[in-house]
């Protein structure tokens, strides 16, 4: 951070101050340099010593909930995740309604999974190219089904189909 005072006359006469000066040749201005260190949001205490209740980040709060799944959970959902992905990419393609920040939530939530399924596999001791051919089989072993949003939707259209066939007997 920089910082300019002005009207501080600070001036060197050549040969007699410090090689690395902080003041400019320009008279009447220093410039300083500031360097401020960010203390962590957990670590800042209140000005009667007792610590600042810190919320934990949505962020930190998924991955928290992300990291005590498995890994068999972690790949279904990858799963589901991607076929809404592609639930999007049909809605858009139709040009039907949906909402745009769907892609990229969705997106960041498949890559927060993966990569919390690389982690555990470096804890094992996994290297990185028998993981890239762990994860070529596992996409071949994927057997296609339909997302959850459809499954709702097809039990939804299911249950009114039930209550206009039992209005109608």
């Amino acid at each position: 951070m920089l910082s300019l005072s002005i009207g501080t006359a600070v001036t060197f006469l050549r040969g007699t101050g410090p090689a690395n000066s902080t003041s400019s040749s320009f008279h009447g201005v220093r410039i300083q340099h500031h360097v401020s260190a960010r203390v962590p949001a957990a670590a800042a205490i209140s000005c009667n010593g007792k610590p600042l209740a810190v919320m934990m980040s949505k962020r930190e709060a998924e991955l928290k909930e992300i990291r005590a799944k498995t890994t068999e959970e972690l790949n279904e959902e990858v799963i589901d995740l991607k076929g809404e992905l592609f639930m999007l990419r049909l809605q858009k393609s139709a040009r039907n309604e949906f909402k745009s920040s769907e892609f990229r939530r969705m997106k960041k939530q498949v890559a927060r999974i993966l990569t919390v399924r690389r982690e555990r596999e470096i804890e094992e001791g996994i290297g990185k190219r028998l993981s890239r051919k762990l994860d070529r089989q596992w996409k071949k072993s994927i057997v296609v089904r339909p997302p959850p949003s459809l499954k709702k939707l097809q039990e939804e259209e299911a249950a009114e189909e039930a209550a206009e066939a039992a209005k109608s007997a």
